[in-house]
């Protein structure tokens, strides 16, 4: 067990518990858009359901980040945050109107808002600078196999119970309550608390302007890259706009979960040895062929391949660019360093779905992709050649 030293108590209690509330929330991420329709939402109140629930989550990262921070204290966060979401899941099915549905979203969101930062924080707390991109590579591949096992346990209800979708948010409440049991069971280290005062709400991206300048050229690159990372579901709306049957479309989501999987451990002990830059660009550049490819797929088998491509992608990039940016800051900022980062970072896909729609609307699908495409190679060449400077208060890798 040696090799897998890195693999501490708190990494595992906090990978199974993303692994079940991904399960829990997976369950439901497909057939969302099926059951508001069914329950008489239009195409554009989820489209504000949405918006609206991702500026929460957006907003209360950083803000919560630095409240982690500023105690000392990352469990309670995460306790909460998880609880938060698990609560949330049932109450999506109690009632159908439209601000009861906006609200269940909001708790969700902000629970995710309440546990990121603390939780990536732990995570970082719980290794060193050698052991990074393996620990986050690790647990989101625990994450993503949740996000397998999610959308296969909605397939297997609704073959046997077609179009009862109520039920399916009652059976996502029992892996959302499991995640939340297993938080109890987290021992932090003693964090140092920062002292600093936590900023408000409205303005709690306040530690952008006191990070160093090495966070703000490399998160500035990465978040020009979110700007136009558009949500997944535009892929599943291309294949499924180039004649692929709804079942074929949800197996292409599956897919890229799988790959994901599997890549994400192994990517973080690839970005250990070659350094989370190179890995970081090289993720960005295969983004680039898939957004590039799709753009001209019709076939199942091409799909399939980019879907594949694309598991490879985010397995190469998310997991590893936490582990860049929290070597970017000092040991006490952890937690509002990533939870900033985070909440930038949503609040950015926020503004790269709905331009990618608009894009979409009056130019076409070749436009949208086509775009991201040449942005995303421009953003690789640019992190290639950053300016990174060590911190004199750690040890810096791969910059």
């Amino acid at each position: 067990m040696g090799r897998f030293r890195y693999l501490t108590r708190a990494v595992w209690l906090l990978s199974l518990v993303s692994l079940f509330t991904d399960l829990a929330s997976e369950m439901l991420y497909p057939v969302m858009p099926m059951y508001l329709q069914s329950i008489g939402f239009s195409v554009f109140f989820i489209g504000v359901l949405e918006g609206v629930a991702e500026a929460v989550a957006g907003l209360s990262k950083g803000y919560f980040g630095q409240w982690s921070d500023r105690l000392g204290r990352r469990a309670p966060f995460v306790q909460l945050g998880y609880g938060l979401s698990a609560v949330s899941k049932p109450l999506l099915a109690v009632l159908a109107t439209p601000a009861w549905v906006l609200l269940a979203r909001t708790i969700d969101r902000l629970g995710k808002g309440l546990r990121t930062g603390a939780r990536d924080a732990l995570l970082s707390d719980e290794t060193t600078p050698a052991d990074r991109g393996k620990v986050f590579g690790f647990h989101r591949s625990m994450d993503t196999l949740g996000a397998v096992l999610g959308p296969l346990a909605a397939l297997l209800w609704l073959s046997a119970h077609p179009g009862k979708f109520r039920p399916l948010f009652l059976w996502a409440f029992l892996p959302g309550v499991v995640a939340v049991l297993i938080t109890f069971a987290l021992h932090e280290r003693g964090a140092v608390p920062s002292g600093r005062p936590v900023v408000p709400f409205w303005a709690s991206f306040r530690y952008w302007r006191q990070a160093s300048g090495s966070y703000r050229r490399v998160v500035g690159g990465l978040l020009v890259f979110a700007l136009v990372n558009s949500s997944d579901a535009f892929l599943l709306l291309l294949a499924r706009q180039r004649g692929l049957p709804a079942t074929q479309v949800i197996g292409l989501y599956i897919l890229y979960n799988v790959t994901y999987v599997a890549s994400a451990w192994p990517l973080g002990h690839l970005a250990d040895l070659l350094g989370s830059r190179r890995l970081m660009v090289a993720g960005l550049v295969m983004f680039a062929a898939v957004y590039g490819g799709v753009a001209f797929a019709h076939e199942r088998w091409e799909f399939a391949a980019l879907f594949m491509l694309y598991g490879v992608y985010a397995a190469a990039t998310e997991g590893v660019g936490k582990a860049w940016v929290s070597t970017l800051c000092a040991k006490t900022d952890t937690g509002a360093a990533l939870g900033t980062y985070a909440g930038l970072s949503s609040l950015a896909a926020l503004g790269a779905s709905t331009g990618a729609g608009l894009l979409w609307q009056w130019y076409g699908p070749l436009a949208t992709f086509g775009l991201a495409a040449a942005v995303t190679l421009g953003v690789a060449a640019y992190l290639a050649g950053v300016r990174v400077v060590r911190l004199p208060e750690q040890q810096l890798f791969s910059a």
